[in-house]
C-alpha cells in the first residue's frame, strides 16, 4: 500500500522531534507534540511544501512568523544566534528547526483550546493557526477540514491510534 503523500512528508517533519530534543535553559525534556501532530499541522498549513520559503511575514512549511519564533525561543540553526541577521528566516525555512519552534511554542502555550479536558493534537492545532492567546475561537474550515482528514487518515494507517 502507497501512503499518502502527508505521510511520506510528515516524516521529514517528526525526524526533528526524535533528533533534537528542546531544551529549556540547562534541562532537556520531552517535545509536547508527536511527530504525527506535527505532520498534520504541517499539511493542513502548507501541504508540507517543502519549496515554500517567505511570503509577507511568514516562513516555511509551517507558515512561522517572527513573533511566534520569537515566542518559541528563537531556535537557530547551528551556525546561528538568534540575534543574527536572518536567523529567524533560515530556521522558519528548514524543516527540523521549524519543527523545534513548534514545539517550542507548544510548550510555552499549552492549553485545552477545545474544552474537553485534555491537551492533545486539535489543542495544538489551534494553537499553531490562532495563537496562543487567541486558540478558543474557531478554526478556518479549510485549515480544520485539512488537519481533521490528516488526522483520520493516520488514525487508520495506525488501527485507530492517533496521539
Amino acid at each position: 500500500m502507497e501512503l499518502p503523500a502527508f505521510i511520506l512528508s510528515a516524516a521529514l517533519v517528526s525526524a526533528a522531534v526524535l533528533l533534537a530534543p528542546i531544551a529549556q535553559g540547562q534541562q532537556q525534556y520531552a517535545p509536547p507534540v508527536s511527530e504525527i501532530c506535527l505532520g498534520c499541522i504541517c499539511e493542513a498549513v502548507s501541504n508540507c511544501n517543502q519549496s515554500l520559503s517567505c511570503t509577507g511575514d511568514v516562513c516555511g512549511v509551517f507558515r512561522i512568523t517572527w513573533p511566534y519564533w520569537a515566542d518559541a525561543g528563537k531556535p537557530t540553526l547551528a551556525q546561528d544566534r538568534p540575534e543574527d541577521e536572518g536567523a529567524y528566516a533560515r530556521c522558519a525555512n528548514e524543516p527540523y528547526c521549524a519543527a523545534r519552534a513548534v514545539q517550542g511554542y507548544m510548550a510555552k502555550y499549552a492549553q485545552d483550546c477545545n474544552g474537553d479536558s485534555t491537551v492533545d493534537c486539535y489543542d495544538y492545532a489551534a494553537l499553531h493557526r490562532l495563537g496562543g492567546y487567541g486558540c478558543r475561537a474557531n478554526l478556518d474550515q479549510a485549515f480544520r477540514d485539512k488537519f481533521h482528514n490528516c488526522m483520520v487518515q493516520v488514525s487508520k494507517l495506525n488501527g485507530g491510534q492517533v496521539n
